[in-house]
């Protein structure tokens, strides 16, 4: 077999490379009589993709395969499309126009921006990627770090080195590597606990992101001419997120901050111990300030070799404090022991101002040669980015349970029986009384329900987390489901009985954390702007709101598209966000959007600097906060290089929307906003239509999908629906686009669009839209992109799977022609022949992958009719969960 592609489509000199590596790999492993059939089928399946003959007259070759070699061959059609996707990565595909610091100064200085209005408006920046555990990644960590190893070697094939530091060939090294990734097993056994996904996020922060965030920061520094200051930084929701999820406690948090912290403290005592032994300067040839000196004599470090070293005496007692605040936050001892004993740091402040007095004392002499560049420099700004908590973890809960808690919590106290039975105004009113005094609801020794002691005790947590590692390791409480006023209010009541909420002698109130409504439905979204508007007008609320300084939204992209279909949900984000633009300036109060975004372009995917510079004029304002999960955080953040590229696009974006006069000055067309709304109510009746209003949907998309199948995937903690109703609303919206993805219709991304369009009469308006308006041309490529993922025939034969032959006929005939109409209608829009026409380089990408996706699609197909027929071979389910694998890597962003 030879994996190498010599199609038209692949220019890319590494697919070639690593693709006949694989092939060799095979051949090796597998023998040569796999070698031979998954040779045949990947060429009959290139030749009926490149038409070289009628697809009906060439063998598939999958006849041949036994149930063993199914297997083996599904690992190698995802080895493939792993090593394609390090490939594409590598030759810098994911880096946009534009998409770099360097250029957005660029941009806005040409449009007359001046450098310190720049710097001023980073001083007020705060750009914030937030890992989540959600379950779409479906590669073992093991597979991952195989393949960023390959990604290191090909680094150095790239300097034109033949051999590894260790003297390995490096092109024997990448081939080991691909042997190791063919014998490594592909799925997990074990289904993952919140622990394992701590530490799944945890490595990522470690191997990735502090390295990255300084690095990038020298870099800006050297761009801009001076230091900016530091508004990037880094977000969790793994062991804070509660939604849902029965094993995420008080216990989970606190685990989840030791671990986070017993990381980022560990690098700092990697960093010191370095600059312990860099900085040997001895008094006896150089000029030492009295700072240093007092360091020194306060280390207390006596060793008669130092005793002209005064750095590193000074370095010897600030280590020695660090190794005793890990083992105050980490509950262990340090890694490395410290020679001499120091009081631990009350606070990453007193650490960070130990190493500005190094840094000063450098730079006092020799024209400010050894200043705060180099390790020392990078070693300031990791404090200014991670403290001792490494990534702020941020509460969610759903604002049912928030809810429920309080009402029993005010039956204890006497002051209201009968909570839920209240009106919203009954609600508001009460709770704005709990709030004007800090009298805690309930005493110490309260009998309460499991529920209601489980969350109190997430509160008291995070009250005593912040005392041992700082305010900004939680700073906000989501709520999920956030539809009103008292649910924000019920979560301060929370937030009070654990201290965390606080009311003066003057009846100022102030809270420690802040609340956060997350708006998720299409109904959620349209009221958002009157509830915002009605807290801020809260005696104590909107004072504290003003007094902070902003005040969080968080915004569904994944639960309105599965309520509202794709334009709907992409309109009403829209839409909310320039409304509570409006309600928020009128409150004076800056707005910070949380955008809880997912993978699939039906989950808020798609490119994150396009989709920041398409939103509304005056609600970034250069604060933002998206969510990174499942298989966008390997994709994004997998290696350094991406890392870099991925993080500084979402600046530059943010640094573009929020300064850019034009964005300011230059409102939408209101022809534009008008056209919208009516396509979006036109585009929403369809979806409903289908989804929600057709008899039988659920029963459909349950069997034509592999969604049950998916449920038994081990690749996370939550289950994947909030109840066992059935029902599509009480489905949890990731397994709900990733099994449509896997039957390879992208149903979310799409459907009723091209409804929407065809019935728009004015061509000539929506050509303009598609051109003149980014929010539009945005929307119009992800639309795009998964119209081209996307495949009717094969997506056919999953409808076959469904029992009902006649409701399948119905619902996929519906399915198909709206497919068939959205694509047309695009293809008039954007005044193209065919998808992608006008994006050669995505459509080379996926073009690529096609001949290997329709392959494990129809094996998957064949395994699901045996597995639902009762065949109980296990190697069946097996090979269910290795399709899966293999087509979510292949798509890349399919959940």
């Amino acid at each position: 077999m030879n994996f190498e592609v010599k199609s038209p489509v692949s220019q890319n000199p590494d697919i070639r490379f690593l693709g006949k590596l694989l092939g060799e790999v095979i051949s090796a492993y597998g023998g040569e009589r796999l070698y031979r059939q998954t040779e045949y089928i990947r060429s009959a399946s290139v030749d009926r993709h490149r038409g070289v003959a009628d697809q009906d007259s060439i063998d598939s070759g999958l006849g041949s395969l036994n149930l063993g070699d199914t297997l083996e061959f599904v690992r190698g059609f995802m080895l493939f499309s792993l090593l394609a996707n390090l490939a594409e990565d590598r030759q810098g595909m994911v880096r946009e126009e534009g998409a770099s610091l360097a250029d957005a100064i660029a941009t806005l200085e040409a449009k007359g921006i001046k450098h310190e209005t720049i710097m001023s408006a980073l001083a007020d920046m705060l750009i914030v990627p937030v890992l989540t555990a959600h379950p779409t990644e479906v590669r073992r960590k093991s597979i991952i770090d195989h393949k960023n190893r390959i990604a290191d070697l090909m680094q150095l094939r790239d300097a034109g080195l033949e051999f590894t530091p260790s003297g390995d060939k490096i092109d024997d090294a990448i081939k080991r590597q691909i042997a190791l990734l063919w014998q490594t097993r592909p799925i997990r056994r074990e289904k993952l606990v919140v622990a394992d996904e701590i530490e799944n996020v945890r490595a990522y922060m470690e191997d990735v992101f502090i390295k990255v965030l300084p690095n990038l920061y020298a870099k800006w520094q050297h761009i801009l001419g001076k230091r900016p200051a530091t508004f990037l930084k880094l977000g969790s929701w793994i062991g804070g997120d509660r939604d849902g999820h029965p094993f995420v406690d008080a216990g989970m948090l606190e685990h989840a901050l030791q671990r986070q912290s017993a990381t980022i403290l560990s690098f700092y005592l990697d960093e010191v111990h370095f600059l312990g032994a860099e900085l040997s300067i001895s008094s006896d040839h150089a000029k030492v300030p009295r700072a240093i000196l007092d360091l020194a004599q306060a280390s207390g470090d006596e060793a008669p070799s130092r005793q002209d070293e005064p750095y590193r005496r000074a370095l010897s007692g600030i280590y020695a404090r660090l190794a005793a605040t890990y083992a105050v936050c980490a509950k262990s001892p340090p890694p490395r022991e410290a020679k001499v004993r120091g009081a631990p740091y009350s606070s990453p402040t007193d650490f960070r101002n130990d190493l500005s007095v190094i840094a000063s004392a450098l730079a006092e002499d020799g024209k400010g040669t050894l200043g705060s560049s180099g390790v020392l420099g990078r070693l300031i700004r990791a404090v200014d980015c991670f403290g001792f908590h490494l990534a702020t973890l941020d509460l969610r809960q759903n604002s049912e349970v928030h809810e429920r808690t309080v009402a029993e919590m005010l039956k204890h106290a006497g002051s209201c029986h009968n909570y839920m039975d209240l009106s919203e105004a009954q609600r508001i009113e009460l709770l704005t009384k709990e709030l004007s005094h800090n009298r805690p609801l309930c005493a110490v020794n309260t009998a309460l329900s499991e529920e209601t002691a489980k969350e109190l005790l997430v509160f008291q947590a995070a009250e005593k987390a912040q005392q041992q590692y700082g305010a900004d390791c939680i700073a906000n409480a989501i709520i999920s489901k956030a539809t009103s006023v008292s649910d924000l209010l019920e979560v301060y009541v929370l937030l009070k009985e654990a201290g965390l909420y606080r009311v003066d002698a003057a009846g100022f109130a102030t809270s420690d954390i802040s609340v956060v409504p997350l708006f998720e439905t299409i109904s959620d979204l349209q009221q958002a702007p009157g509830v915002m508007g009605e807290l801020f007008n809260l005696s104590r609320i909107g004072p504290m709101c003003k007094e902070r300084g902003f005040q969080e939204i968080m915004i569904g992209y994944s639960d309105s598209n599965k309520d509202g279909g794709y334009i709907t949900s992409t309109w009403e984000l829209y839409a909310a966000s320039e409304a509570l633009a409006k309600v928020f300036a009128k409150a004076q109060i800056t707005m910070q959007l949380f955008h809880g975004r997912g993978g699939a372009v039906g989950r808020g995917g798609g490119s994150a600097f396009g989709a920041i510079l398409a939103q509304p004029a005056g609600t970034v304002n250069g604060r933002i906060r998206i969510t990174e999960q499942g298989e966008v955080i390997a994709a994004k953040y997998g290696s350094i290089e991406n890392a870099s590229v991925n993080l500084e696009a979402i600046v530059s974006a943010t640094m573009l929307s929020s300064l850019r006069q034009e964005a300011r000055s230059r409102a939408v067309d209101p022809a534009f906003l008008k056209a919208m709304q009516g396509i979006s109510d036109t585009a929403f009746s369809a979806y409903r239509g289908l989804v929600y209003e057709q008899s039988g949907f659920a029963e459909f998309f349950g069997q034509m999908t592999p969604i049950s199948e998916i449920a038994t995937l081990k690749i996370g903690s939550r289950p994947s629906s909030r109840t066992t109703s059935g029902k599509i609303e009480d489905l949890r919206a990731i397994p709900w686009v990733f099994s449509w993805a896997q039957a390879r219709t992208m149903l979310p991304g799409w459907y009723g669009t091209g409804q929407a369009l065809s019935k728009f009469e004015d061509r000539a308006l929506l050509k303009a839209m598609a051109t003149q308006w980014p929010f539009f041309a945005t929307m119009l490529a992800n639309w795009e992109m998964v119209l081209a993922k996307s495949n009717m025939n094969i997506a056919a034969e999953y409808a076959g799977l469904v029992e009902n032959h006649d409701l399948a006929k119905g619902l996929f005939g519906m399915i198909r022609d709206g497919w068939q109409l959205a694509h047309d209608q695009l293809l008039e829009i954007t005044d193209q022949s065919a998808l992608l026409q006008k994006q050669p380089a995505l459509a080379n990408s996926i073009r690529l992958r096609l001949p290997y996706i329709e392959p494990l699609n129809h094996l998957q197909i064949a395994l699901l009719r045996r597995h639902r027929s009762g065949e109980t071979d296990p190697r069946i389910g097996e090979g269910i969960q290795l399709t899966i694998n293999a087509i979510a890597t292949a798509l890349r962003n399919s959940g």
